[in-house]
């Protein structure tokens, strides 16, 4: 069976518009200029019946009632059978708090980061009984739904934001952040919606896929700054710009990926806007930035 995915939200945490930002993007969002975007999160599905939830936005009551392959079959039935996350981030974990309706599925994340949940009691409200917590080590291959199985691999990034103490290291390769590969039975593709820094390793391993959906954040390393919104550079968030030598443009220009997609996108970013010269030239190297709702086949 293909791969199917279906992206539910394009945006990193805060969406399109953020609700306490006046920069030009949200702006333009507000006023209908632009397309509004919900908080990082994906579907994805080996038979196109049986679905995973790859990080649990926030946003997610919304996205779920916005996908019609995701609604209920039967009184409390659903065809979202687990969920994994990524890493820690709020805007990958709070959503699971939408998900504590006495509905069982499986909640696959690393050691780490099932520690990050079991330490905070809000999570609790996750009926232990129904929801079984699966941790998955780095390297190992598992089922997430029939038809669809999924490996954990190590990304430079960083602890979240609430956990950060003393002096940060951004670009540690661990159990916080880390990368999706996905395969069906006749295709695969890699999840990779934050990342510090383009390794040899992970170059190694993205060489030849068909398709990567990538960390999109901002498109300069100093935006935040610069526009004014923020004190912060993009790696300093544990996110490697897209522009600039050191970019992911130019570390995927030396890789040989059938189709790139970028995803967790801030609302500083001007590819949002594709009436910009930055988004002319993501597309001109071949890339595609991704959409609420947007559906992809491999």
């Amino acid at each position: 069976m293909s791969l199917r995915i279906l992206v539910l939200g394009a945006a990193a945490g805060g969406g399109l518009p953020q609700w306490n930002c006046g920069c030009r993007n949200c702006v333009a969002a507000r006023e209908g200029d632009l397309p509004s975007l919900s908080q990082s999160s994906i579907a994805v599905s080996g038979d196109g019946e049986h679905w995973a939830i790859i990080n649990a936005s926030p946003d997610l009551r919304q996205q779920l009632a916005a996908t019609p392959a995701l609604h209920a079959t039967g009184l409390r039935q659903t065809p979202i059978v687990s969920v994994l996350v990524t890493n820690g981030d709020i805007d990958h974990v709070a959503g699971l708090l939408t998900l504590r309706e006495k509905q069982p599925f499986r909640l696959l994340a690393t050691s780490e980061v099932h520690a990050v949940l079991a330490a905070n009691p809000l999570f609790q409200a996750l009926d232990p009984t129904l929801v079984a917590r699966e941790a998955v080590a780095i390297g190992e291959t598992v089922e997430l739904a029939p038809g669809l199985r999924a490996t954990l691999f190590p990304v430079p990034g960083k602890v979240p934001l609430y956990l950060e103490a003393g002096e940060v290291v951004t670009d540690q390769e661990g159990e916080f952040t880390v990368g999706v590969e996905f395969a069906s039975t006749d295709a695969r593709g890699f999840y990779i919606p934050g990342c510090a820094r383009m390794t040899p390793a992970l170059a190694a391993r993205l060489q030849g896929a068909a398709l990567v959906l990538f960390d999109g954040t901002l498109y300069r390393d100093d935006e935040m700054i610069t526009a004014g919104l923020g004190a912060k550079t993009g790696r300093r968030m544990g996110h490697m710009p897209i522009g600039g030598p050191d970019g992911s443009l130019a570390a995927f220009a030396e890789l040989d990926v059938g189709r790139k997609v970028y995803v967790h996108l801030n609302n500083s970013n001007p590819v949002l806007d594709p009436r910009t010269p930055e988004r002319a030239v993501v597309t001109a190297a071949g890339w595609t930035v991704a959409g609420d709702g947007m559906e992809i086949r491999a």
